[in-house]
């Protein structure tokens, strides 16, 4: 067992020490590690710390950030063993889902390195009005300062280097406010980011939780907030970050579409781990499927035969499809939402026994309206299968939420594709792909209440800096 606490000097660890939060291994149950949160002391240290390292650092050519990040990949795949384990024993991913989340992070990063050259300014026509005439006018994309980075438990490694490696790249300075779950992970990537060749203060990790996300969100000299998260919390950063930069990829219940000239093997190949794997703990992570009345018995039977197929249990291991939810508090969540369809009188197919933190891949068919998981974003190996008379109806399901991050429809027709890309409510549609497929080259975030702004490369690059227009009167 060991206690997080990463750069704590002496004296604000002083005034922590009635704090610890303990983070347990949710397969095992053990205590994994603790975390002494940061406290204001070292949360107004690290602003200080991170305005003067932005300053100090502002006129760096993109060559050399570039070369930070490309050294800032190969220290983390050198780390790459240790992070694997972390996320195993930390949040109970599967081995192998976590050795594609640590590689995809190394992958980002070093994109991120080669992609700069993309952030391009242009020259603003200003003779165009009459006051114009003999003048010259460019802009340049400028960082802002120093961005506060909240990220979330269920991907600690790729979901902070979706933030932090375009931000730095970009030109500014990133406080990590990783979740308690995640903070071990943060430290050992800032580290890695440092030993690459980052200079220090341009990144730094604040453990904690809420108080000191709200504390970050608010602090005068802070000024962009990003978060992955849920809708609540982006509600609550938004609030206390007040009139500055606010990213937020929030919650989701996402919908997939089959429809009747679909192929139904192929979609239930890519529906089912889209649905289960990570325990579901995705923001995008299939939660609806809306399935046309015709071929809706024979999707569901070959749906149910596939999830009962899939590997549950322990993490280590690396034929595991499905391990724990990361906490008992979750699984307690989780259930309830399940019970809530029972009670609902809903047909509930559990392919397995619910032990501690595993909840087996569940099959919720036909729920009414009003069952929460249908109006609610789950974050657990729950799905509902619902019956949509027509592609009419089955669009209408679709958008009866106030999510909308991302989907897929599995359909055979170009015209109904195309139906869908115009009329699904989403950041992102999927076709004959599941839900949860993601790439790093194209623009992800969310409509709705889904959240603000884009991850993904050229399109982070545009999050972490702003337009400067420059004018120029020629003698």
């Amino acid at each position: 067992m060991t206690t997080t606490d990463v750069g704590t000097s002496a004296s604000t660890a002083a005034s922590a020490m009635d704090q610890l939060f303990p983070v347990r291994n949710p397969y095992s149950g053990g205590v994994a590690f603790n975390v002494r949160p940061g406290g204001p002391a070292r949360l107004a240290s690290s602003v200080r710390v991170a305005k003067t390292a932005f300053r100090t650092y502002l006129r760096t050519p993109a060559h050399q950030r570039a070369a930070w990040l490309s050294g800032a990949a190969a220290a983390m795949e050198s780390v790459a063993v240790d992070l694997v384990e972390m996320t195993i024993a930390h949040i109970g991913k599967p081995r192998k889902a976590a050795e594609m989340e640590v590689k995809r992070s190394v992958a980002f990063v070093r994109a991120c390195a080669t992609h700069l050259h993309s952030l391009k300014g242009e020259l603003v026509p200003v003779d165009m009005v009459p006051n114009g005439a003999g003048l010259f006018g460019f802009t340049r994309r400028v960082p802002y300062g120093v961005v506060a980075a909240v990220t979330p438990f269920n991907a600690p490694s790729n979901l902070l280097v979706q933030k932090l490696a375009p931000a730095l790249i970009t030109g500014n300075a990133v406080i990590i406010k990783p979740c308690l779950e995640g903070t071990e992970i943060a430290g050992v990537i800032a580290k890695a980011f440092i030993a690459g060749g980052v200079p220090e203060g341009l990144v730094q990790v604040l453990p904690g939780d809420r108080e000191e996300a709200l504390g970050l969100a608010a602090h005068s000299d802070v000024d962009v907030v990003t978060l992955t998260g849920g809708t609540a919390a982006g509600d609550a950063l938004a609030r206390a970050a007040g009139a500055k930069r606010f990213i937020g990829e929030l919650g989701g219940n996402s919908p997939n579409i089959v429809l009747a000239d679909a192929d139904l093997e192929d979609a239930v190949k890519r529906i089912v781990p889209s649905s289960f794997e990570a325990s579901g703990q995705q923001c995008i992570s299939t939660q609806r499927i809306i399935v046309e009345a015709s071929v809706f018995d024979a999707f569901l039977r070959r749906f149910i035969d596939a999830a009962k197929r899939l590997k549950v249990g322990d993490p280590t291991l690396p034929d595991t499809d499905l391990g724990p939810v990361v906490s008992s508090r979750a699984a307690a969540r989780i259930i309830a939402m399940i019970d809530d369809a029972r009670g609902r009188g809903c047909r509930v197919e559990t392919c397995g026994e619910v032990v501690d933190c595993i909840i087996p891949p569940t099959i919720v068919v036909d729920p009414p309206v009003g069952t929460r998981l249908i109006r609610e974003e789950v974050f657990g190996p729950v799905v509902v299968v619902m019956r949509a008379s027509d592609i009419d109806d089955a669009i209408r399901i679709a958008n009866d939420c106030e999510f909308g991050l991302q989907g897929s429809c599995f359909t055979s027709s170009l015209a109904n594709a195309l139906r869908m890309s115009e009329e699904v409510h989403v950041g992102s549609l999927w076709i004959n792909e599941g839900s949860r497929f993601r790439l790093d080259n194209y623009p992800f975030g969310g409509v709705g209440r889904s959240g603000v702004g884009r991850e993904g490369l050229p399109y982070a690059f545009e999050e972490y800096t702003q337009p400067k227009f420059t004018g120029i009167r020629l003698p």
